[in-house]
């Protein structure tokens, strides 16, 4: 009888809730209170969304679980606004509250335009509310929507604010938004969330030493703070700082060992120790508690690429873009993970993607460029590698902000390019036949040696740019060699060495013994193919002596 009693009244109950919700009769509430209903009723449909989900990357999860929750309150508000919309389109009364949650409920259905509609509208009546600024940022996706968007924006705090928070979701690491920062800073200068973004920004720019200082002392400002700080362990992880990275998760740990950040950074301390299945199992656990944890997608996506688990790394990077299509990391592990199984084809889209979100770093166009080479397409690579030379520049300009960020400012100056890319890209011309830009770009790597810069050579469209170090993504590299070196050169690398050992050999088919002797004798000394230098160096001391020419000793 009790469970009857008991049942019917509840039954009753959710009849009137669902005929309430679906009826154009709107209750007699405030705005506030009728947006704490709906959004309350939203969040329990992503309550129950969560718990009818499947484990994170177990064999029935599809991520295709939806809020059922989203048509009936859909609904309710679209009805809400058509009764309330004027002829000119303003919402009589409205306080901005339920413009910001039909917002949300259109971006859920992926009705982004209409969505973004809704939040301009939203902050116009109540700009305080930070929540509808980063539901719109979520919804940027290109530098090009933020400047098409700014012109409907509230001129106040926080739009600037917002601007600055969105450029920097979209990794943009200008002069301007530099000032633009000092500016804020200025006004709040122990904001925890203005001190984050200049961590960031620094970050970006690939000045790690800087972010890594920026963050600690964020971190003794705010020590019980763990927002931001999986950024943080990332760029311990590529600076090797174990000692630091294992006090940080020990201490995320202790202060909440169930936010998302806190797993994520425990999982960087055991990839660093190359503990690789630990670090999946933490980076899961972070999914878990937030199946939208952005850097915990891309991370786990690395952890299973170390781990030679292809399938589950592309499924990890996919998971990733769906959260957020501006994370050119995972467009960037796609492409590494396909051209581990040699599907240039897919890889080389995936690279472009990255390098189209990336533009100006020099890691995603050398990769589009070796990609080209692989598929036999060398004209295109050759152009994908300068315009690694040119990115890389860029950094190193740029990370001066008062430099004005003015490429080629420094054309003709001295500066240290990448080797590497050097090589290729004189590899690449020798393939084609075209020996003497094979040569020219010979010799610009070989002068990286002692950071010479061979203004003087023709190499067409004359890449003479100042640049720091070679590009390192956020994600790899030791973060060492930053810093006031541009002028200095590498020495010798695997690189400039092989440089030599062609120059070698192109002088004795030019018939240059002498050339040939200097490049083969100081291969001997550099420890390159030593058995071949000797080799070079009797022939060209042959064909001197035969020649009549004299030779020291």
């Amino acid at each position: 009888m009790n469970a009857k009693a008991e049942g019917t009244p509840k039954g009753k109950g959710k009849t009137r809730e669902d005929k309430a919700f679906s009826s154009t009769e709107v209750p007699r509430l405030s705005q506030k209170s009728l947006f704490l209903a709906l959004y309350a009723k939203v969040m329990s449909g992503e309550k129950r969304k969560d718990e009818d989900s499947e484990m994170v990357m177990g064999p029935q999860d599809l991520g295709n679980v939806v809020n059922k929750q989203l048509n009936a309150v859909s609904r309710f508000l679209s009805n809400w606004f058509d009764e309330r919309t004027t002829d000119d389109g303003e919402v009589l009364g409205s306080q901005g509250w339920l413009e910001y949650l039909y917002g949300m409920v259109l971006a859920k259905e992926k009705n982004e335009d209409k969505a973004m509609d809704f939040f301009i509208r939203s902050v116009h009546l109540y700009p305080m509310n930070w929540g509808c600024w980063l539901e719109m940022t979520s919804l940027i996706s290109r530098l090009d929507d933020l400047s098409r968007i700014s012109a409907h924006l509230p001129q106040n705090i926080v739009s600037f604010i917002f601007h600055l928070h969105t450029s920097l979701e979209l990794y943009q690491q200008s002069p301007e938004l530099a000032n633009s920062l000092d500016q804020l800073l200025n006004i709040f200068p122990t904001s925890s969330f203005l001190l984050t973004c200049n961590a960031l920004l620094s970050y970006h720019a690939k000045d790690l030493v800087a972010a890594e200082q920026h963050f600690s002392r964020l971190l003794s400002l705010h020590p019980h703070r763990l927002d931001s700080l999986d950024h943080y362990s990332n760029i311990l992880y590529v600076m090797n700082m174990r000692p630091k990275l294992a006090f940080l998760a020990h201490l995320c740990s202790s202060i909440d060992k169930f936010r998302p950040e806190s797993c994520v950074v425990v999982g960087n301390y055991y990839s660093l120790l190359s503990m690789h299945e630990k670090a999946v199992q933490y980076f899961r656990r972070a999914l878990t508690l937030d199946r939208t944890c952005l850097s915990a997608w891309t991370l786990m996506g690395h952890e299973y690429v170390e781990l030679k688990n292809t399938h589950a790394a592309i499924e990890s990077y996919r998971r990733a873009v769906d959260v957020n299509r501006r994370d050119y990391r995972a467009w960037y592990g796609l492409g590494q993970t396909y051209e581990m199984l040699e599907m240039h084809t897919y890889s080389l889209w995936y690279y472009k993607k990255a390098a189209g979100l990336r533009p100006w770093d020099g890691k995603m166009w050398m990769a589009v460029g070796s990609c080209l080479q692989k598929m036999g397409r060398d004209q295109d690579g050759i152009k994908a590698l300068k315009r690694a030379l040119l990115a890389d520049a860029y950094y190193d300009v740029g990370s001066s902000f008062g430099s004005g960020g003015d490429l080629l400012s420094g054309r003709g100056a001295t500066g240290q390019l990448d080797p590497e890319v050097l090589y290729q890209i004189a590899m690449m011309y020798d393939q084609l036949g075209e020996l003497e830009e094979a040569k020219a770009y010979m010799e610009l790597c070989l002068a990286q040696e002692g950071g010479e810069v061979a203004a003087e050579n023709n190499l067409g469209d004359s890449i003479a740019i100042h640049n720091d170090s070679p590009g390192a993504s956020d994600d790899e590299g030791n973060g060492e060699g930053r810093g006031d070196g541009g002028h200095e050169g590498t020495g010798v690398t695997a690189s400039t060495s092989r440089a030599r050992m062609w120059l070698a050999k192109h002088a004795m088919a030019s018939h240059d013994f002498m050339t040939a002797n200097r490049l083969a004798t100081e291969l001997t000394q550099d420890g390159y193919e030593v058995e071949e230098a000797k080799g070079l160096v009797r022939e060209a001391k042959a064909r001197l002596r035969n020649a009549g020419v004299g030779l020291s000793p």
